[in-house]
């Protein structure tokens, strides 16, 4: 039986970007039961007007003979004449979009056209409530909607209410970590000199509590914040202790979507220690950062799953997070003993309200993580998303859990760090890049063998 076609629309999976990673790991995970075709969206791509195949290059990475993946690079993310142009020349089975909605107006525009022959998939990343029906049209033009996170499930059943469907799904299918090139580095090893040597270039000789953050610095990453809590946990330290201390973050340190991060560090935390790492890292010197690290944190206001934080927790350094969006999954949420599903989000919508959770005996969490809570919740927008919330938390909180990490000493932070791989490489979890890919095949099987083409009609503009 032939392989069926997939249409990808996303950033291109040779970028750096969280969802260029994402596409890649899927793609590359799956093309033993699909043929990929990308329309790889980047700012200003480099390669606009080539097309890319891949199928020599990933046949050997993966080891299937039959692999196919060709890539159409485009700078923002494509137009209707390109996609009918692909449909047509390479016999598309299904498209499958992946990132914001609003980048594909032009896609929704024409899904009348499109689903009369062929399904439409939507790999969804939305972050947080209040549940936004103003994308309702977004939702109701797909065939099949993926979730990031448990919470996102919740919310896209929420804007669907107003109009029940029963032609289409909405399932749960977080991201997947790549347990084969993120993983504890074992410190007895040869390979563990290269660790050392990252240290080294990155730090100071005597420094031996390392806080690692790995975002963009843009608005809603809230990095400053992270600056300042690392402050008050230094504050709370001898300076003898603090000197022994640092912040590495792995970001660029100045960006027109952020702040001057030297700047913040070196004008409200002088005394303490901040250093950046700006330069493009491998996977490998990715992981080495994450190994020479003691904890990972994520303050974000926002996050659809916080993919540096699941990083971490695949090479057994324990973090702290936000409870906020998708971060939520990662803190192994129990509810009386038992580990919160997506169907339970549709009645507990969030976490993030910290009157109701923060110290419920009922909800407890992974001993791997140290979650804060939100406290303040205010309603941001913009004229493409009118309304979302922002739930930011206080970095005295986030410094303090900085602190009990610090207590926690090398021994149980290593210890919990090791249930936290454990947990993402769970069945109950599956955060890993194989659950990534089985669930991938399972779900969009499934919408196969269930789509419908659309009735025929033709849309008139008054």
């Amino acid at each position: 039986m032939a392989k069926r076609r997939i249409l990808l629309l996303s950033d291109d999976l040779r970028m750096n970007s969280g969802v260029g990673t994402m596409s890649r790991e899927f793609v590359i995970g799956t093309l033993n039961h699909y043929d990929w075709i990308q329309v790889g969206g980047a700012i200003k791509h480099p390669d606009e007007g080539k097309i890319i195949n891949m199928d020599e290059s990933v046949r050997k990475e993966t080891g299937v003979e039959d692999a196919n993946l060709t890539i159409y690079p485009v700078s923002g993310y494509g137009n209707p004449d390109l996609v009918r142009s692909i449909i047509d020349k390479h016999q598309i089975d299904a498209i499958l979009h992946y990132t914001d909605p609003r980048f594909w107006g032009w896609l929704y525009e024409m899904e009348h056209e499109i689903r009369q022959n062929i399904p439409i998939y939507y790999y969804n990343i939305w972050d947080d409530w209040p549940a936004p029906h103003y994308n309702e049209n977004f939702y109701e033009s797909c065939d099949l909607i993926m979730n990031i996170s448990k919470q996102t499930v919740a919310i896209v059943k929420e804007v669907a209410k107003r109009k029940p469907r029963t032609d289409w799904d909405c399932t749960y299918l977080p991201h997947g970590v790549n347990e084969k090139q993120f993983y504890p580095v074992d410190k007895f090893s040869e390979e563990f000199k290269q660790v050392e040597s990252m240290r080294k270039q990155l730090t100071d000789d005597n420094i031996e509590f390392i806080v690692f953050y790995n975002n963009r610095n843009i608005r809603r990453k809230l990095p400053g914040d992270v600056i300042m809590a690392f402050k008050h946990f230094c504050d709370q330290l001898t300076k003898e202790e603090a000197d022994k201390c640092c912040l590495l973050m792995h970001t660029q340190p100045r960006d027109d979507n952020g702040t001057d991060l030297p700047v913040v560090a070196k004008t409200l935390a002088p005394d303490y220690k901040v250093y950046f790492s700006d330069q493009r890292l491998s996977t490998q010197q990715l992981n080495y950062l994450y190994n020479l690290s003691d904890l990972t944190i994520n303050m974000a206001s926002n996050e659809g799953f916080g993919l540096g934080t699941c990083e971490s927790l695949m090479t057994a350094t324990p973090i702290i997070v936000n409870v906020t969006g998708g971060l939520q999954d990662q803190c192994g949420f129990k509810l009386n003993g038992k580990f919160v599903t997506h169907k339970d989000y549709e009645e507990i919508k969030s976490f993030h309200d910290d009157r109701k959770w923060k110290n419920n005996p009922d909800l407890t969490w992974g001993d791997w993580v140290k979650p804060i809570w939100p406290s303040n919740r205010s309603l941001q927008g913009s004229i493409p998303t009118p309304y979302i919330f922002d739930d930011r938390c206080r970095w005295d909180d986030a410094g303090d859990a900085i602190k009990d990490w610090y207590d926690e000493g090398q021994d149980k932070r290593e210890e919990f760090g090791l249930k936290g791989r454990e947990f993402v490489t769970s069945d109950e979890s599956m955060q890993s890049v194989r659950w990534m890919s089985k669930n991938f095949i399972d779900q969009m099987d499934t919408a196969f063998d269930k789509w419908k083409p659309r009735k025929r009609y033709s849309v008139y503009k008054a």
